[in-house]
């Protein structure tokens, strides 16, 4: 199958499902396809290991599991995956990718928005969440719970994949012409702003309250009990989050504590225009000490639609690395990048509200609360 340069779109993935490019130790969910990513699924076994890892350039995951699993949990049940704890489980999904194709993974929205660290992991891996073009074997995907415990179970889905030919990231060039075209980023009132572009379109914080409840944000409460990361819209928020409110703001910054765990949303409003993906860095110390963002994927469509253009926020996944950390008002914290698409995705991001949870919101916790 001959593709063009770029991310595959969701009619390119199912192809390749039928093909058996992409292969599964059960049938596939339709749900599993989205605009421009694969779904993955967790299945039957997990391990408790001693330490994460990866296999290197001459070892299977396998062989590093017979040296550092500590337990095996079986999913098919369901299992508790304690926070502070690292597990590997092998995924149902699997590839045989020819020589042109490659990819990437990320933890989906809801798995970053629960703070469940999440990485995939490959037969030879010398990367996280990487894989080779022409690879040719199972999936893994490292879990750890940072804050709270997890119910899963054989069939939850935690991370996706992304494919691509080839690899063509938009430069800064490419970017100011896209923002002057499609206003990438937004500002109140669905204007497009002057956005800071270096290596890729900086994204501020946004600490000023769009509520009469003057709330700014959410910090994670640390024993707050489990959650079922297959179950929405049942936990009350409250009992899990702290609100961060402007009283909390110290001369107009907030003062990230380290060790603990924050949802902000983006001064920005975003937009993904259907031929383009993005991806946001979930790291760069050209900021600041601190991690923003762990699931970094956005589908085309992301933050368009009839009534929906410009009224996307991003939803900052924010920890301060081992000291405090002050941001303050449109201080950028992070950096989206765009790369073209093989072809406009049949079905875009948004188009069916059933599966696109975050289309057109604000400041918002994961699926999973009322």
């Amino acid at each position: 199958m001959t593709v063009s340069t770029g991310v595959l779109p969701g009619q390119t993935l199912s192809a390749l499902i039928q093909q058996e490019v992409i292969k599964a130790s059960m049938p596939f969910d339709p749900g599993q396809i989205q605009p421009a990513s694969l779904d993955l699924r967790l299945g039957g076994k997990a391990w408790r290991i001693q330490a994460s890892f990866l296999p290197g350039a001459e070892s299977t995951v396998t062989d590093k599991i017979d040296k550092f699993a500590l337990h095996e949990l079986d999913l098919t049940k369901g299992a508790v995956l304690e926070k502070g704890c690292v597990y590997l489980v092998e995924l149902q999904e699997s590839l045989n990718l020819p020589d042109t194709l490659g990819g990437m993974a990320n933890p989906k929205s809801s798995t970053g928005r629960l703070d469940v660290f999440t990485r995939l992991i490959t037969d030879y891996a010398c990367e996280f969440e990487i894989i080779n073009k022409g690879y040719s074997g199972p999936l893994y995907a490292e879990i750890s719970p940072r804050t709270f415990s997890v119910l899963v179970r054989t069939g939850s889905r935690l991370s996706q994949v992304r494919l691509r030919s080839g690899s063509k990231i938009i430069d800064d060039d490419e970017l100011i012409v896209l923002q002057q075209e499609f206003g990438l980023v937004r500002s109140e009132g669905n204007i497009s702003v002057s956005a800071l572009i270096n290596d890729g379109i900086g994204l501020s914080v946004n600490l000023q309250s769009e509520s009469q409840n003057d709330i700014i944000g959410w910090r994670a409460r640390k024993h707050a009990g489990l959650i079922d990361v297959d179950k929405v819209g049942r936990l009350d928020k409250l009992r899990f989050w702290e609100a961060v409110t402007t009283t909390d703001l110290v001369g107009g910054g907030l003062v990230l504590n380290p060790d603990e765990f924050y949802i902000l949303a983006s001064r920005e409003f975003v937009c993904v225009p259907e031929n383009f993906a993005a991806e946001m860095r979930p790291y760069d110390t050209r900021v600041g000490e601190f991690r923003a963002h762990y699931a970094g994927f956005f589908d085309p469509g992301f933050g368009f639609g009839s009534v929906d253009v410009g009224k996307t926020r991003a939803v900052l996944e924010v920890r301060s690395h081992d000291v405090p950390f002050l941001v303050e008002q449109d201080q950028i914290v992070c950096r989206l990048v765009y790369e073209p698409m093989s072809e406009t995705p049949k079905s875009l991001y948004g188009a069916m509200q059933s599966v696109s949870n975050y289309q057109s919101q604000g400041l918002k916790l994961a699926k999973h609360f009322k």
